[in-house]
């Protein structure tokens, strides 16, 4: 597991120890792994009250398979407070942060719409959470440095830097991007943050860019994305990684070879559809100094409990059908570039 990683902290925010390293990967080369949505309400809450250890049931086994693992924690981590004015608030205590330890998550990004649910008193009290947790976050910190921070690890051998920022305009971005003086999250308009994926690129050997973006309930990304995407790999990003839609989006290689997954969908969250918004899984890349050379979907399925159950049989087939069809308008390829 990796450890500690704190709002505020330096822009390096790397530890010296290595996180536990797969037996059947070369040094050289590690495993990671990603999820989409995650947040705390409802009768994900009920799961977290009764045992944060046990959260994640069964996904937990797909989740800590991989060298690191990371997700999108999609809630103010704040106990009370008030509300900002928007259609859905979320919130959870700091156990939060004990669930995705024991279920194998290294890292959580929180540069989304939701972060600041809670105004500027849970902002406080989630950064304080995370400070004490030492589990580590990015897109959000007590200033724009600790926001943009890349998180540096090393993995089996493999330097990796990991950022995230928000392109989701409304009222968290507009009222809570971190600035010099004020904390916030990361906003994916900043030049600050296509800085920091340069500065990451010429530290680590894997950039990682974990973007909160899209149109809700489009399986297809938009123009906003894909110029963005484009950004990003011209910056230095090994692999970007997306979420925001609430449905799976098109995943793979570009021609330039940056590898883009432009939505994860609904990981673990408080309501089904009967749709496919249901749907969703973990990407696992497998990554060398500089590139991506293989990817691979694990599909799962919410349960009437909020957790992405693996998928078996016929809805197996089913979502792997489906995440090859929503390539086909994210102009990626299923292979790396020769």
């Amino acid at each position: 597991m990796v450890s500690t990683s704190s709002p505020g902290a330096p822009a390096d925010r790397s530890v010296g120890a290595s996180a536990g390293s797969s037996a059947t990967e070369p040094t050289g080369q590690a495993t990671l792994a990603f999820a989409g949505d995650v947040h705390f309400a409802e009768r994900t809450a009920t799961r977290l009250a009764a045992d944060p250890a046990t959260a994640f049931g069964e996904s937990a086994a797909v989740l800590s398979a991989a060298d690191l693992t990371m997700v999108n924690l999609e809630t103010a981590i704040a106990v009370g407070g008030t509300a900002q004015n928007k259609s859905f608030t979320f919130e959870a205590p700091p156990s939060a942060f004990t669930a995705l330890k024991d279920a194998g998550v290294d890292i959580a990004t929180m540069a989304n719409n939701h972060g600041a649910d809670y105004g500027s008193g849970g902002l406080a009290q989630t950064l304080a959470a995370i400070s004490a947790s030492h589990f580590p976050v990015v897109g959000i910190g007590a200033d724009a440095n600790a926001a943009y921070a890349a998180y540096y690890k090393t993995v089996n051998g493999v330097r990796v830097a990991i950022l995230a920022a928000s392109q989701v305009t409304d009222e968290t971005l507009a009222n809570f991007t971190a600035t010099a003086s004020s904390p916030g999250i990361a906003s994916a308009f900043s030049a600050q943050f296509l800085a920091g994926v340069r500065a990451a690129k010429a530290r680590a050997d894997v950039v990682v860019v974990y973007v909160h973006w899209g149109t809700e309930f489009s399986s297809c990304p938009n123009a906003l994305q894909q110029s963005l995407a484009t950004s990003l790999s011209e910056a230095g990003a090994t692999a970007v990684i997306g979420t925001h839609a609430h449905v799976l989006q098109g995943a793979g290689w570009r021609t330039d070879g940056t590898y883009v997954a432009y939505g994860l969908g609904n990981y673990f969250w408080w309501r089904s559809f009967g749709n496919d918004q249901d749907d969703n899984g973990v990407l696992t890349l497998t990554v060398r100094p500089g590139k991506v050379v293989a990817a691979s979907f694990s599909p799962s399925e919410l349960d009437s409990r909020g957790i992405g159950v693996p998928a078996v049989g016929a809805n197996k087939t089913r979502i792997l059908a489906e995440w090859d069809k929503v390539r086909q308008c994210a102009d990626l390829s299923v292979t790396p570039p020769s």
